[in-house]
């Protein structure tokens, strides 16, 4: 979903594929960084819907990484990144060129001068390029997206490719989004802003990962896979998989 909001490891144990985590328990850090006075009210409005605590600590984000955020679309989750990692950890985050306001927002948050530890490079849809191996990828609400051709044409494969070769070994390919019913085209992702979970896992596990744990934490029974993200009746009630793949050591 191209959006602005403003209302989102050290080495692990692989678990059985698609194995489903217990919920996950937020550690303190990351209850510190939700509580940041720096965080805009705005970003905070939409704490009670996207579930930030739960999806920070259950991509297993810890102090002194070194994160590569794909599509911060503003900072929602950067901010929190950056609090997370801390001060030997650094959080590098790469635009869709195209993506203007996207770019301004997250200039905007570089310049405040309040986190030191970010990076924004903007770059072609699809791009992977980064100073410094990776601890963890992270890529939010988004990896559908690379399937919508007016964004930029990628080849997702190749994508996952890149996000492999970018890791340290033992290092996570995290991915929050919006579910999809089985064999949606590109048109209908285009449309619906969804993607099926196992088209997902497919192509990500054909890079070489292995799906090591699987959130439960944002889905919802209750949601029409064949409504847009944007209907208002579902809007901020969407049905979400959170897919943790690790790059084998």
């Amino acid at each position: 979903m191209r959006r602005i909001t403003f209302l989102a490891i050290p080495l692990i144990a692989l678990a059985s594929p698609g194995a489903h985590a217990a919920p996950p328990k937020v550690p303190a850090y990351v209850a510190a960084a939700l509580a940041d006075p720096n965080r805009p009210a705005n970003n905070k409005e939409g704490d009670s819907f996207r579930l930030p605590a739960e999806t920070l600590a259950f991509a297993g984000v810890r102090p002194g990484m070194v994160v590569g955020e794909f599509y911060p679309g503003g900072g929602y989750f950067t901010r929190l990144l950056s609090d997370v990692v801390g001060p030997k950890g650094h959080v590098y985050g790469i635009e869709n060129d195209r993506w203007k306001d996207a770019v301004d927002a997250n200039q905007a948050l570089v310049a405040e001068g309040k986190y030191k530890n970010v990076s924004m490079d903007v770059q072609p849809f699809g791009t992977v390029k980064f100073p410094k191996p990776l601890d963890l990828a992270w890529v939010t609400q988004n990896y559908h997206d690379l399937k919508i051709a007016k964004y930029g044409v990628v080849d997702t494969l190749a994508f996952d490719k890149a996000v492999y070769a970018a890791l340290k070994p033992g290092g996570v390919f995290f991915i929050l989004d919006h579910q999809g019913a089985p064999g949606l085209t590109d048109a209908e992702i285009e449309k619906l802003h969804r993607i099926n979970r196992d088209q997902v896992v497919k192509e990500v596990t054909s890079a070489g990962f292995k799906l090591a744990e699987e959130g439960s934490f944002l889905r919802r029974a209750g949601d029409d896979h064949t409504k847009p993200i944007f209907d208002e009746s579902i809007r901020g009630k969407t049905d979400q998989y959170a897919l943790k793949f690790v790059k084998p050591r």
